[in-house]
């Protein structure tokens, strides 16, 4: 229905309005004059039109390029029977750019951004056992202070783990005659007279160099 068409329809049924007496016919009236000026408005009213809906996409989030860091290898040391002290000559360390991580054989600690660079100090097997929940860095104007706490009381010959070479070289190099003069030792004070007369004449003829093998005679 047109516009000019409801409006005529309404100002007609007004009019009728005014001049009607009786309950039913002003109720259909007034109904009627309702439900057209709802029309109206819905004519005038120009339709909504929905707003796209955004389509969500992934926010791209930056690649985080690896970081690089200077090895520090070069430090002085100290101790005591309960703790290891290092001493990093570093300036400009920001405490809260430190990053730590303490193990009961190792320790590594990185310095971010001094400077614009990043520094690491590490040694990934000490010499002993130290205690990881108590070990701190102290950070001061021109150096780091790392202290370690020992597992166990007693001196470090160095900072880092060595294998204990020397009995291997001993056992290597050692008299393989030893262990079978031990042996006869062991049987002479054990053995009765005969096996000691046996025993004595072996290892008589054996440091006169008839026999090689002192143990020949007994066989």
């Amino acid at each position: 229905m047109a516009e000019k068409e409801v409006a005529l329809d309404l100002e007609e049924l007004r009019h009728f309005q005014t001049i009607a007496k009786r309950p039913r016919v002003l109720n259909l009236i007034s109904s009627e004059i309702r439900n057209l000026e709802k029309l109206s408005k819905e004519a005038v009213t120009p339709p909504i039109s929905q707003a796209p809906t955004p389509v969500a996409t992934a926010a791209k989030v930056p690649s985080t390029p690896s970081v690089s860091y200077i090895t520090l290898g070069s430090f002085s040391w100290e101790q005591d029977s309960d703790k290891v002290k290092l001493y990093i000559s570093l300036e400009g360390v920001d405490q809260e750019k430190l990053v730590t991580e303490f193990k009961p054989m190792a320790f590594d600690i990185k310095f971010h951004d001094v400077n614009g660079k990043n520094y690491r100090c590490a040694i990934p097997k000490l010499n002993k056992e130290i205690v990881p929940e108590k070990c701190k860095v102290l950070v001061k104007p021109k150096r780091v202070v790392l202290t370690l706490i020992k597992a166990s009381k007693g001196n470090w010959l160095d900072l880092y783990y060595k294998e204990d070479k020397l009995k291997p070289k001993l056992d290597k190099e050692q008299d393989p005659m030893a262990g079978i003069m031990d042996l006869m030792k062991n049987m002479y004070e054990d053995g009765d007279e005969d096996m000691k007369r046996t025993i004595a004449k072996a290892w008589t003829d054996s440091r006169s160099g008839k026999v090689t093998d002192p143990l020949k005679g007994l066989k």
